[in-house]
């Protein structure tokens, strides 16, 4: 076995994401397209091209589904059903307590049921629940609604993520899970310029402009649920888009990589693995980081409109000034995820993230100008957006084998919809219009944080590819026992 650098490498092995080669001269890819023979960028074209639409499609309708009802509420959703602030909040911390409750279990059972059936499944069932919120009329109703919304949507990104992992190398992650990240920001500029178009709907029917935001969206969602059937392959062995020498040289990239383990029992149920995952130190970081990050990433999904609405603009006004920030968000995720697999940097960009939110926010609390708070909401939701798709591909390179990573990310994703409770009474009641004082105060705590534990990180894995390179230089890689996964002397952690 010969080991082999990215081109990009710089320094020490420990900041490489160093890898096995079986052919000590094949060629190293890159995060892009660029830098690869032709008929290699070809592969991974058809890949993306046949992979990533999909995953787009299916993450962008479950967080416009999710956070359409921050639109619905400036086109008066809370006062015609009658609302307290409490209530309210109630309503949206319902979404959240059946999604930290499938998340894991939805995750371990993807391999068995296969996520070209569960994922479109789970769209069409959340997708029917979506529409039906057009139709409520009353608290009991509504609370019902986003509780079975919760339940069917819970188990998708998480297993997007799973799913996207398992083809791709890890050093083309997190462009790839930034792609269908930014189609939060691509849904909150979308729902915003839907809400505008719809608000002109009030008393079509004999409903209200907010009803029909959720019967056509949630509709839209339903078509897409069924046709998403036919469109999801399983696996990269059921790829039919592939031939079966391209199928060969992917997974000779993901062994290169360290996605599939020669000593793993292809993904299999074990309950060892489970167990093995919160063993693991920086799965605590990326835990913790990933609650912080939950309560600053759903408190701007859901409250950017009223955040908007409160600087003193009208109803349709805000729904249409929503779309610029969520659009400065969708270029930087793109723009940061591509330089952080280049660079082979899933901390720097978590770090930057967490920086720019800080800079946003102090702007917000500092500053009583309708414009400039405005502006400041440029870096809080531009640039505080580019966190989310880093730590969960910093969690999915950093733990294998599968049902370990499967886990790592569904508890990412569990701690994050945490963090989404927490912000749905922060600016839902505790924290009042027109400022949110103190839910703002809080999340810049937080981003200060998040910043501090992505330090703290980036140093501990730091030392343990150190640690690992002795023992490299002390043994054969055949000497060590088989199915160690990311513990493995030769699994280099991405910094």
């Amino acid at each position: 076995m010969g080991i082999y650098y990215h081109p990009k490498t710089r320094g020490s092995e420990d900041s490489s994401v160093q890898t096995v080669a079986s052919e000590p001269s094949a060629p190293v890819d890159s995060g892009g397209y660029h830098g690869h023979a032709p008929e290699k960028r070809m592969i991974w074209w058809k890949v993306d091209r046949r992979i990533l639409p999909v995953a787009i499609l299916l993450y962008f309708f479950s967080w416009l589904d999710r956070t359409n009802v921050g639109n619905a509420r400036v086109a008066g959703l809370q006062d015609d059903l009658k609302l307290t602030p409490a209530q309210y909040s109630m309503a949206l911390t319902v979404t959240f307590v059946p999604y930290i409750l499938v998340e894991l279990p939805s995750n371990l059972v993807l391999k068995i049921i296969g996520p070209d059936r569960l994922l479109p499944g789970l769209l069409l069932c959340w997708g029917i629940v979506a529409t039906c919120q057009g139709f409520v009329h009353n608290y009991t109703e509504l609370v019902l609604c986003r509780f079975f919304l919760g339940l069917f949507e819970g188990g998708l990104y998480p297993g997007l993520v799973v799913w996207l992992s398992s083809f791709y190398p890890r050093d083309f992650l997190q462009f790839r899970i930034a792609i269908v990240g930014a189609s939060v920001a691509l849904a909150g500029a979308f729902s915003g310029l839907l809400a505008f178009a719809i608000s002109n709907m009030h008393g079509v029917g004999g409903r209200p402009a907010w009803s029909w935001i959720f019967i056509l969206e949630g509709a839209v969602t339903v078509f897409f649920g069924v046709l998403s059937f036919w469109l999801l392959p399983a696996s990269l062995e059921s790829a039919k888009f592939l031939t079966g020498e391209e199928k060969d040289y992917v997974l000779s990239r993901l062994r290169e990589t360290n996605v599939i383990d020669d000593g793993e029992n292809d993904g299999k149920f074990d309950w060892r693995e489970v167990g093995e995952t919160f063993k693991l130190p920086h799965f605590w970081l990326l835990f913790v980081i990933s609650f912080l990050g939950g309560v600053f990433n759903y408190g701007v999904g859901y409250f950017a409109p009223s955040i908007v609405h409160s600087l003193g603009f009208s109803s349709i006004q805000s729904q249409l000034m929503t779309v610029p920030p969520f659009a400065a968000g969708f270029i930087i995720n793109l723009v940061t995820a591509y330089l952080a697999d280049i660079y082979h940097s899933r901390g720097l960009v978590v770090i930057f993230s967490a920086i720019c939110s800080a800079i946003g926010i102090s702007i917000y609390l500092g500053s009583a100008d309708k414009w400039v708070l405005y502006g400041s909401l440029f870096l809080v939701i531009g640039g505080g957006g580019c966190g989310g798709p880093a730590f969960v591909t910093w969690q999915a390179n950093n733990t294998s084998p599968y049902i370990r990573r499967a886990t790592g990310v569904a508890m990412l994703a569990i701690m994050n919809n945490a963090g989404g409770i927490l912000s749905t009474w922060l600016l839902g009641s505790l924290s009042p219009a027109p400022r949110y004082s103190k839910a703002m105060l809080v999340m810049l705590v937080f981003s200060c944080l998040i910043a501090v534990i992505a330090v703290i990180n980036i140093a501990y894995l730091r030392h343990q590819n150190e640690r690992k390179r002795v023992i490299r230089e002390r043994m054969r890689k055949e000497d060590e026992p088989s199915g160690l996964g990311d513990r493995s002397a030769w699994f280099v952690y991405i910094l």
